[in-house]
């Protein structure tokens, strides 16, 4: 084992702020700068370029979801409530904030990270259930796990796999699930209103194409995020520089991200580069320079099997599995000032 250790801890704030009044301003100009954006590329330049609009309005989709991401680990304000207002518009159309959030935050257990039955973001399946599938099925899930795959399968797959576990949820009685759903509908509706009397795109265009785009480029970056190994820190990737960083709000850093998962997103590069060795150290050289080495390796071959290596190879996935009603306690990220820091000497 690493002998780097991390341990939560305040950052240093002003002494004279309350806590619920910080505000991290580089988050709100950059949730201002996203919405701004995608109106103007429906409203202004939608009308002249249509594809041109549908392509940006697809990136701003993309920065959306990032800023959620941002939101739901404690930012721009120490205030949930605050923050779920500031990404309620669901621009990319799919996911409930609520669910979202539930579902990443038990993602985030680094123990169970890969596991086919309790990290909700694995894309690994239980040997089990991989022989019971249909074999349509298994061969779109084999190409899924190239890059050129995920970003051209991924996203109907992960939608349709997502809608129909929450759904599930919701006819068992799954309150929590329910009431994130209405409040992703009330959001829903005045945002395609918007898109389609406003800007004159056409639903089902906006959703075929720019929502589409949207989960295409998140995928990019979720493609190589985990891998399966025996200890749990050898699991998350770093990709050291990007052009899309900006767009992903420097997740491309995930491993950082992961071990201080309260930290900004423009703190992540700072804190990467202050301990460069040690977080390679630390993740067994799970490291990629950029993202185009990772297309290079991986656009028509397979990362990972379908079938996880090691864990649940003798089980079933079972639709009420006792993770998934789980109670994440989210005080840990709304306390004053609290985030992830290292202990190591400074």
């Amino acid at each position: 084992m690493s002998d780097i250790s991390f341990k939560r801890s305040n950052f240093p704030v002003s002494r004279g702020r309350s806590w619920a009044l910080r505000i991290e301003w580089p988050t709100v100009a950059l949730l201002v700068a996203c919405y701004g954006l995608w109106g103007m590329a429906g409203y202004v330049l939608y009308p002249a370029e249509p594809i041109v609009a549908l392509v940006l309005i697809g990136i701003t989709i993309a920065l959306h979801s990032s800023l959620q991401h941002e939101a739901l680990h404690g930012h721009p304000t120490r205030s949930a409530w605050l923050n779920e207002a500031l990404v309620f518009a669901p621009l990319g159309v799919f996911y409930p904030y609520r669910s979202y959030k539930r579902t990443h935050i038990q993602h985030h257990e680094d123990e169970r990270l890969t596991d086919p039955f309790d990290d909700p973001e694995s894309y690994y399946r239980a040997l089990k259930d991989w022989e019971t599938m249909p074999v349509v099925l298994k061969r779109l899930l084999v190409w899924n796990n190239t890059l050129i795959g995920r970003m051209l399968l991924g996203p109907p797959l992960m939608v349709v796999g997502f809608t129909a576990s929450e759904w599930l949820k919701i006819m068992k009685g799954d309150r929590q699930v329910m009431v994130a759903w209405v409040l992703h509908v009330l959001g829903l509706i005045p945002t395609l209103l918007v898109v389609s009397l406003v800007f004159g795109i056409p639903v089902w265009l906006y959703i075929g194409v720019s929502a589409y785009l949207g989960l295409s480029i998140i995928a990019l970056r979720s493609y190589c995020e985990h891998q399966w190994s025996e200890r749990p820190d050898g699991r998350t990737i770093i990709v050291e520089t990007s052009l899309l960083a900006p767009l992903f709000l420097n997740n491309n850093l995930h491993f950082v991200h992961h071990k201080l998962p309260s930290a900004a997103w423009y703190r992540l590069p700072s804190l990467y580069r202050a301990r460069r060795a040690e977080w390679l150290a630390m993740n067994d050289g799970y490291v990629f320079a950029n993202y185009f080495e990772v297309f290079r390796a991986f656009a028509f071959k397979a990362k990972e099997p379908v079938v996880h290596p090691v864990l649940r190879r003798d089980e079933y996935a079972v639709a009420a599995h006792p993770v998934a009603n789980e109670q994440v306690d989210l005080a840990e990220y709304l306390m004053p000032g609290n985030a992830v820091t290292s202990d190591l000497p400074r």
